[in-house]
């Protein structure tokens, strides 16, 4: 699917505060992503706490984990989607997380809940984030299929319990299930005896703290063999005026072959902010 057949996906996104698209990547891909992750998902220990659950599984850092992760994150519809939800409240979009989850038999449903929460602004102005989750086994509302509350994003519920019935995001490896920050949704249970796989990948605004330490999960030593469009996901580019600089530069600086050990700072402002300074040194020049 090209990037310009995702204006439909949007509308809906936005509509309904949720989207399947069915067959966005071929089986075989997520197939690949989820052999290289079978070791790591068994070496794994279960989660502790109400939220990320007792019998689940929970990683990150997919990035250097499988070189298939990468088809994933840069997918164009998907970016295409993530600008069209996220670019007018900022310059540019960053990872906010790539993390692979795996719900085993027994696993209760998941509290419902917003992503947004996570950050304190106020909200309602715009969207802070856009997940997307791919399956890596096929979802059924019996195994654990994600569940969501449709028309959340515009009416939150005070109470819980006003949320009413959602609606199980049921697909194979290859869809792409993609819900706004600010829909209701958790996961369901798994009454089956098979685990249920499944990655999300999110993109949030470029000025907020992400949930993954992207630095720590992508080193420079590991962010150098990304692709520059990567790399700035991945936390390896400003957002102006001058948010997430190294030493007063773009990250990116760090990613080459040498690294100066001095380094001067430059400005790195909006346009709006360039034309305002220019005037500023104009008038000041002109002074005796």
């Amino acid at each position: 699917m090209s990037a310009a057949a995702a204006i439909h996906p949007v509308y809906r996104l936005l509509d309904e505060g949720y989207c399947v698209i069915p067959g966005l990547l071929p089986a075989a891909t997520l197939a690949a992503l989820d052999a290289d992750l079978d070791p790591v998902f068994a070496a794994t220990p279960f989660g502790q706490g109400n939220f990320y659950g007792f019998r689940t599984k929970r990683f990150g850092s997919l990035l250097r984990r499988s070189a298939q992760a990468e088809r994933l994150v840069l997918d164009p519809t998907i970016l295409a989607i993530a600008d069209a939800v996220l670019g007018s409240a900022c310059e540019r979009i960053q990872l906010n997380v790539a993390q692979a989850i795996e719900i085993h038999p027994g696993e209760v449903e998941q509290f419902p809940h917003c992503d947004h929460d996570m950050w304190a602004g106020r909200k309602g102005d715009h969207e802070y984030l856009l997940n997307v989750i791919w399956p890596l086994s096929e979802f059924t509302r019996e195994n654990g299929a994600t569940l969501i509350y449709p028309g959340t994003h515009r009416d939150p519920p005070s109470d819980p319990a006003e949320l009413g019935e959602p609606i199980a995001a049921e697909c194979p490896p290859g869809s792409a299930i993609c819900f706004l920050g600010s829909t209701v949704h958790g996961a369901g249970a798994n009454l089956t005896d098979k685990v249920r796989r499944g990655v999300v990948i999110g993109y949030s605004l470029g000025w907020l703290k992400p949930y993954e330490n992207l630095w720590l999960a992508y080193p420079p030593a590991v962010a150098r063999h990304f692709s520059p469009e990567l790399a700035a996901l991945a936390g390896y580019a400003q957002h102006r005026p001058n948010l997430g600089n190294y030493e007063g530069q773009c990250p990116s600086i760090l990613l080459g072959d040498t690294v100066p050990q001095h380094i001067g700072a430059v400005d790195a402002l909006r346009p709006d902010q360039e034309a305002m300074l220019s005037e500023h040194a104009r008038i000041h020049e002109l002074q005796p």
